[in-house]
């Protein structure tokens, strides 16, 4: 049969925010987490235009329409964009905010605060705000300024003559970013409600004074989103660290790919603005509200009502581990699977803790990609170094915005005496791994980690991952040849048990999935369940679609982008793809593939994207103990599958639908009830 045309890739993963979006709207969800999610989006939606829009944009205006990138994929993209910036907007001007009015609650703008409020506005303006800024009038000695990547700025069109006598009408007035965007009103002032006001608010209010002598006759706030990810030609750098950072210097000023101002925005200044940045009409966003959502976050710290966020969830320490043993020990019984963050991230820690103070131990070998700045983990490895250990660390330079983390990491532990490496040249290390080596009477043990996320304590509190632990000689022994592979260049042994990329992980998954189909095709019962973050590798998606059609069972989740286009008629009935949008960030990684009674499970750092699979160091390992295989096929893939809640289905056309009300059967929501199993909520 011949292929269905796949879904687009960037329409797919704006399609995801609109259900992340969807959290925002429900009124069954405690009103500051909506807020929370709408701010969620924004922040997704400036990575967006961050990371994929330079490409569509750049052929809308060399007018090119060759290939992936066009002035067709350009429109297609701004329609979709515009929709959804105004469907964010609709819902925080038109529900959000009048809900938070009805408890007292209020943002507000000039024209509603009070004589005693506007003075104390005046005096806040005047003591924290002007000393910070700086109006440039613009004319040939004071050109258009430099505008940071996603900063506050105000445009003005002024009357009058300047000093000198001169009629230069437009002034830009730079917003720094040290200053809070949200100010709480005294009590004194709040008569028992919650009153803020926004800092473009203050400023707006008090433009006047910064143009004594001269007419405002038109302002707008104004913002900027620049292309933001670095390119670096690894082959021609001789100290990678040093061009990064040299790089980061530069990545707030990168191509402008939107500009965002005020609703009223008078059409002189948009195309003034539109003309220095050298951006086309349709990538004007008009907003009805503040331009940057991301920032009202700080509304949810300044309220202080507990009442109105969801109740503090706290992971219980892993089930598998007995704090009073050691680690090691219980290793050597069994394997130990973490199912973060229903299970606590300190069970990591705990390993990495008592390697540390371990005198057996002789080295700890560990790939970081996303840690943080400010990790316990890495002040672990500090005390590892100082306590004579071996202590090797993979550290990803080019980890996207964690460059500079990462950088300070690596120089810290260099500078202490720690052999820090890079990975290899033109890949980005993403495989998640520690590797403890222990003097064990007359021989050496080795002790792994591996993970399907970051080593980031933070993070492992809010998204769903998976850490395996295991004392099982064969991995162990392939995961030290990866990481002398990583730091010496050296060609890779034959694996037996690890699927790395680039070399085995792509072909060894198209491979297992034809011979299912192979199976499929002998009258054999054959299923694929695969979970991960995003579905976009053509190879993989087409190998995917043609075991369908040769009669495999096949159950995709996948939380964000996916172009493999489900139950098409005739073309991928077998295939079911489900994305679930919950409290918490799904991302594990499982891959789960039967014929009869045979099965294999796998977990992976890896997306099923074509980066993953030829253009990073991923891993994927099987988990052999039947008892945690059947654990994680119950809590990763079953549960999920069931969920009546939280997950969205695939139709024919490519959109997403809630999954309707299951008949007969109880509605639960896969996270909830992994919450519910494994930790506590905090009474109120």
């Amino acid at each position: 049969m011949a292929d269905p045309r796949l879904l687009d890739r960037d329409l797919s993963l704006l399609a995801f925010n609109e259900r992340v979006l969807d959290w925002a709207v429900r009124e069954d969800v405690p009103l500051l987490e909506r807020l929370r999610f709408l701010c969620i989006v924004s922040s997704n939606l400036d990575e967006f235009f961050e990371v994929r829009a330079e490409p569509h944009l750049s052929a809308a205006q060399a007018k090119d329409s060759k290939g992936q990138y066009s002035v067709a994929s350009f429109d297609r993209l701004a329609d979709a964009l515009h929709q959804l910036v105004e469907r964010q907007y609709a819902l925080y001007n038109e529900q959000l905010m009048p809900a938070f009015g009805k408890l007292g609650i209020h943002i507000l703008s000039h024209g509603e605060r009070n004589a005693a409020q506007r003075a104390w506005v005046q005096q806040y303006f005047e003591k924290e705000v002007r000393p910070l800024l700086i109006p440039v009038g613009l004319d040939p000695s004071h050109p258009f300024p430099q505008v940071a990547n996603k900063s506050l700025n105000f445009i003005v069109r002024l009357k009058g003559k300047d000093a000198f006598g001169r009629e230069n009408d437009i002034a830009i007035v730079k917003v720094p970013r040290v200053l809070p965007r949200l100010i709480r009103l005294p009590d004194k002032l709040a008569h028992g409600k919650a009153l803020f006001v926004s800092l473009s608010s203050v400023i707006r209010a008090h433009l006047a004074e910064l143009f004594s002598g001269r007419d405002v006759w038109q302002f707008s706030q104004f913002r900027v989103t620049r292309h933001s990810d670095l390119a670096v030609d690894e082959d021609d750098v001789q100290n990678l660290r040093m061009a990064l950072r040299q790089g980061l210097e530069h990545r707030h000023y990168g191509q402008a790919v939107r500009l965002e101002v005020s609703a009223g925005c008078s059409e002189h200044l948009a195309d003034f603005l539109l003309k220095q940045f050298d951006l086309p009409a349709r990538a004007l966003y008009r907003v009805h509200g503040p331009v940057n959502l991301v920032r009202l976050t700080q509304l949810i710290d300044l309220v202080k009502r507990p009442d109105l966020c969801f109740v503090p969830y706290a992971p219980n320490f892993p089930v598998q581990m007995h704090p009073g043993r050691s680690v090691f020990e219980q290793l050597r019984e069994q394997d130990i699977l973490i199912h973060q963050p229903y299970e606590s991230f300190d069970g990591v820690l705990s390993f990495l803790r008592q390697a540390v103070h371990d005198p057996l131990v002789l080295a700890i070998k560990q790939t970081i990609y996303r840690t943080g700045a400010d990790s316990e983990l890495m002040e672990l490895l500090r005390e590892a170094v100082r306590r004579g250990k071996e202590v090797t660390v993979v550290v990803e330079l080019k980890a996207r915005f964690d460059e500079e983390a990462n950088i300070n990491w690596a120089e810290m532990l260099e500078s202490i005496g720690a052999q820090v490496v890079y990975g290899v040249v033109g890949l980005k290390t993403h495989a998640k791994m520690m590797l403890i080596t222990r003097r064990e009477g007359k021989v050496l043990k080795r002790y792994g980690h591996l993970s399907t996320g970051n080593y980031n304590p933070r993070t492992a509190r809010l998204y769903t991952d998976i850490s395996h632990l295991t004392a099982d000689a064969s991995i162990t022994a392939e995961m030290d040849h990866v990481f002398v592979h990583l730091a010496s260049q050296s060609k890779l042994p034959r694996m037996h048990k690890l699927w790395m990329a680039p070399f085995h992980l792509h072909r060894n998954l198209i491979a297992k999935i034809e011979a299912l189909a192979r199976a499929a095709e002998a009258g054999k019962d054959t299923r694929i369940v695969a979970k991960m973050n995003s579905l976009t590798d053509e190879a993989l998606v087409r190998s995917l679609i043609a075991a369908g059609q040769r009669g495999v069972k096949i159950d995709l989740i996948v939380r964000g982008a996916c172009v493999l286009p489900a139950q098409v008629p005739g073309y991928t009935d077998n295939i079911r793809v489900r994305s679930v949008i919950g409290r918490l960030l799904e991302h594990s990684r499982v891959f789960y593939f039967r014929v009869e009674e045979l099965d294999e499970l796998y977990l992976s750092s890896a997306d099923w994207m074509n980066r993953n699979m030829v253009r990073r160091v991923e891993l994927a390992w099987p988990v052999t103990d039947a008892a945690l295989r059947q654990r994680l096929v119950d809590e990763c893939l079953v549960a999920y599958l069931y969920d009546g809640i939280d997950a969205w289905d695939m139709g024919a056309d490519g959109s997403y639908a809630r999954t309707p009300d299951p008949e007969g059967r109880t509605v639960h929501g896969a996270q909830q009830a992994l919450m519910d199993r494994y930790g506590r909520f905090d009474k109120r």
